[in-house]
């Protein structure tokens, strides 16, 4: 089974979640995040990307009215700019048409993981899984090992691909390999500063490691 990182793998959901964040810092009149600022605190849930942006991160007195300001709005604009990668739906009907099981894992809220798994891959990927109140976010592996069993793939050789430094940790920690993506959210450099085992540039060099 192949086991999917969401945002910044296979959809590219900064610029809704840029607008979305800079937007809640406006509202509180706080210092507005330059994309590439955004991009850097991807990945490890919207509470810490909002909580990346303040001063004190979740310490902060207005922390849960920041937070509370931007999923609000995050909610509501989930896909005005989101879309798949170049090359993914293609990769995604190749591996569909080789009866490849396939599942995603995202350490964003579950309900809006499964919504933009509906609209995007609903016939192609198999099972999504957010952050529940039982089950951690990455780089915990609790999802990882959900999935397997959801899609009964404990006897299969599962490879995880994500875009950042906590899916690499991730994969570790649930003892699968990981191949990392240099389209998302982390450059090629800084994938190699990191030590990532095997990198793809493209949707497409996926189907070489299959």
């Amino acid at each position: 089974m192949l086991i999917f990182d969401l945002d910044g793998t296979l959809l590219d959901t900064s610029k809704d979640l840029h607008i979305a964040l800079n937007y809640a810092l406006k509202k509180h009149n706080l210092k507005q995040k330059t994309l590439q600022e955004t991009l850097l605190l991807l990945g490890n849930g919207i509470d810490m990307l909002v909580a990346g942006a303040i001063n004190n991160g979740k310490q902060n007195k207005d922390f849960d009215a920041i937070f509370s300001t931007f999923k609000s709005y995050y909610k509501d604009h989930i896909n005005d700019y989101t879309a798949p990668y170049d090359g993914i739906i293609e990769l995604l009907q190749t591996l569909k048409q080789n009866n490849i099981k396939m599942g995603i894992i995202s350490n964003k809220f579950d309900e809006g993981v499964k919504e933009l798994h509906k609209k995007f891959f609903n016939n192609l990927i198999d099972y999504a899984q957010g952050v529940t109140p039982t089950i951690a976010k990455k780089p915990s592996p609790d999802a990882v090992f959900e999935l397997i069993k959801k899609l009964d793939a404990q006897n299969e050789k599962n490879i995880y691909i994500g875009d950042s430094e906590v899916d690499i940790k991730t994969a570790y920690n649930a003892n699968i390999p990981c191949i990392s993506v240099s389209w998302g959210f982390r450059s090629k450099e800084y994938l190699k500063s990191i030590n990532a085992k095997t990198i793809i540039n493209t949707p497409k060099e996926l189907l070489n490691y299959i």
